[in-house]
């Protein structure tokens, strides 16, 4: 092998190096610019992007919408109210006309593991009242389902029932303290009862006496949504 052709290979192998250097570092390059431009967005869109708040509604027919056009019910409301303050807040109506404390708890373990709310709303008791069942059977139903969403590390609301004088005045005045005991006993945010101000109201009423009319539907939504708003 001549020195001429020595000096060709030698030659050769050198540029194949730089040309592998070369190769190598431009892909670095790419490498490395792939990551500036991806590191800030996912900062930015861990940040951007808010968390999104479940709220679940336990309740019977007075959150169900008994009675009440579809979309017109106090809880589709609220919902929209939601999205105009713009909190980012989904409500969950797991409410079923003719729920008493018993089948709620019945229900209540499969929802919590379905939608797994950080906030819900109990709205029970009722239909309990109104079957003039014991005041002591009623409370530990609502006490169990209180602990219930505890210890899911859900954070409760205990929505205030209120029952017709006609059931007189020892039971009705025993009944509406279970609320106001359990709410102190577990230091709750006791919402105020969704007929408040509107049972008194022969227009905002269904012939029924018990349910109000889609045109009450706006005084509850915005009576809730301000108990509510200290939370948000």
């Amino acid at each position: 092998m001549t020195l001429y052709t020595q000096h060709l290979i030698k030659k050769s192998r050198i540029n194949r190096q730089k040309k592998r250097l070369i190769a190598i570092a431009f892909l670095n390059k790419i490498v490395l610019m792939a990551l500036i431009i991806t590191f800030p967005y996912q900062f930015v869109c861990s940040y951007e992007i808010p968390v999104k708040q479940t709220i679940l509604i336990l309740g019977d027919s007075l959150s169900a919408g008994y009675g009440i056009s579809q979309g017109s019910n106090w809880t589709d409301l609220l919902q929209k109210k939601f999205a105009q303050q713009d909190k980012n807040i989904l409500l969950i109506n797991a409410s079923i006309s003719g729920d008493t404390t018993a089948n709620g708890l019945k229900r209540l373990s499969k929802a919590l593991k379905q939608h797994q709310p950080e906030i819900m709303i109990i709205e029970l008791g009722a239909n309990d009242g109104l079957r003039g069942l014991s005041i002591s059977h009623i409370k530990e139903n609502l006490r169990l389902l209180i602990q219930a969403g505890l210890d899911a590390q859900v954070e409760v609301l205990l929505m205030e029932i209120k029952i017709p004088p006609n059931y007189g005045k020892k039971y009705t005045q025993a009944f509406n303290r279970i609320y106001h005991n359990l709410a102190r006993e577990y230091s709750l945010l006791l919402l105020p009862f969704l007929l408040e101000n509107i049972a008194v109201n022969p227009d905002l009423m269904q012939t029924d006496g018990l349910h109000p009319n889609e045109k009450a539907q706006t005084a509850i939504s915005e009576a809730i949504w301000q108990s509510l708003k200290p939370l948000f």
